[in-house]
């Protein structure tokens, strides 16, 4: 496409990529793009919360990058579009720069200074006359704010949830400063399994991204053991929703051990995603990940698009648990109040204290940790056990049906699912490649997470 092509809606397409990357940010989202000639000089997008600055609008960001690219803060002949309508500060700007044109996507009936509160452009006593023209893409404009001031709504209602008598809560300075883990937490407390248990999950990336990868953690771990990926997988375009499950990380921790069940978990997780309404999905999994989430996809096979599976099994009960996990399973019941930091340090060197830290920030006592000591009994070991059956109609469905792409990445010291585990797990999955071998890398995988995610990215993106 040339430049003398592209049309007005192809332009606001890029200011709404902007308003995405506000979005993403934890900003309004809106965004604009400066064009002159058919060319795009500047961008911007709000930027009030990360700048400390209340006229960093979309807008006063791309007038001010033009400005400095052009050498003149006069932008004659210059188009302007921003996915919102503008406010009388940034009406004013756009005067007191002689843009040439303005055009913005959704009305604003609140702030609005084009026409919906004031109109300042059609002010005969100024100076100077800039064109305004409204409404394009409007659909799509109006439709990123509505998502986004739902969300906000939600999170909001969830945040003031009360928690339940029979749960407790970890206090949120438990998370203050983590490393390498800056993304804004989303939670949800209505679906009908959590009864209103407040489950915490992140949401980064455009909501109608190509991709959504869905990643799920295991135990002892939380959301936080994906830090290293996301950044990647967000770089490449996609979006990524990780959940704490229930018990974990961020998300409301049941007093007893009693209230965790194989399949209490996978009903919140298929309720989670059908409220989450995720599609296109890539299935990241490891550890209880991937013993709950390789039981998903069947019961919805069009939501997803591949599977990065990554030292998990099938918990069938028709096959006998590894010699590895028996020991970990004595361990944990030996010793139930186990430092989650010393196991992921055994495993990684390479992680700092404050990472090493971060993995029992959930954790602040015995009170928060009944899903630690509830989750190594629950692997179904016999075939009448709880999941052991949903497990082994998943392995079928892996086997027979899977229509995905499918790649798998191991971390070759893991003495619990190791090579041995992952390759006959491979056999399960249609169509699995070789894997990828990280020969430094335990249990944890995901503490080597980037270079999987590159290489998932590649692959996936074929």
């Amino acid at each position: 496409m040339t430049a003398a092509s592209r049309t007005d809606d192809d332009f606001m397409r890029l200011a709404l990529a902007q308003a995405d990357a506000a979005r993403a940010s934890g900003e309004v989202p809106v965004g604009a793009v400066l064009v002159r000639n058919g060319e795009v000089i500047a961008t911007g997008r709000n930027a009030p919360i990360a700048d400390h600055d209340p006229t960093a609008h979309a807008e006063i960001n791309a007038l001010r990058a033009a400005a400095k690219a052009l050498g003149n803060y006069r932008l004659d002949g210059c188009t302007l579009y921003v996915t919102l309508e503008p406010c009388a500060m940034c009406a004013g700007a756009m005067l007191h720069s002689r843009l040439a044109r303005v055009v913005y996507g959704a009305a604003d009936p609140k702030t609005g200074a084009a026409g919906s509160v004031v109109d300042l452009f059609a002010q005969e006593q100024l100076n100077h006359h800039t064109a305004v023209q409204g409404g394009v893409l409007q659909h799509d404009c109006s439709l990123a704010l509505a998502d986004f001031f739902r969300e906000r709504r939600e999170n909001s209602r969830a945040a003031a949830q009360p928690v339940r008598d029979d749960a407790l809560r970890t206090p949120e300075s438990r998370f203050d400063a983590l490393p390498g883990y800056p993304w804004e937490p989303r939670y949800v407390a209505d679906l009908p399994s959590l009864a209103g248990l407040r489950m915490h999950y992140l949401d980064e990336g455009p909501a109608d991204a190509r991709r959504t990868w869905l990643c799920l953690h295991g135990n002892p771990a939380w959301s936080y053991l994906y830090r290293k990926m996301i950044p990647v997988l967000l770089e490449a375009g996609d979006r990524v929703v990780a959940p704490d499950l229930i018990g974990f990380g961020k998300s409301d921790k049941p007093k007893k051990d009693s209230a965790h069940t194989f399949s209490w978990h996978r009903q919140v997780l298929l309720e989670f995603i059908e409220r989450l309404d995720l599609k296109n999905i890539v299935l990241a999994v490891q550890d209880w990940g991937g013993i709950l989430g390789l039981t998903l996809p069947m019961e919805g096979p069009q939501r997803y698009l591949g599977l990065l599976v990554m030292n998990t099994t099938f918990a069938t009960g028709d096959t006998p648990l590894s010699p590895g996990f028996l020991a970990w399973r004595t361990m944990c019941a030996k010793t139930p109040e186990f430092d989650v930091a010393r196991l992921f340090g055994r495993g990684n060197p390479q992680m700092t204290e404050a990472e090493l830290a971060a993995y029992n920030a959930p954790f602040p006592d015995r009170g928060h940790r009944a899903a630690l000591r509830a989750f190594p009994p629950m692997v179904p070991e016999h075939r009448d056990a709880d999941g052991a059956a949903v497990s082994r109609q998943a392995r079928d469905f892996f086997a027979k049906e899977w229509q995905g792409q499918s790649m798998m990445a191991i971390g070759a010291a893991d003495p619990v699912l190791g090579v041995p585990v992952m390759q006959t797990l491979r056999e399960s999955i249609r169509g699995c490649p070789d894997p990828m071998v990280i020969a430094n890398a335990g249990h944890f995988v995901q503490e080597h997470g980037e270079p999987i995610a590159r290489a998932a990215v590649g692959y996936f993106h074929r």
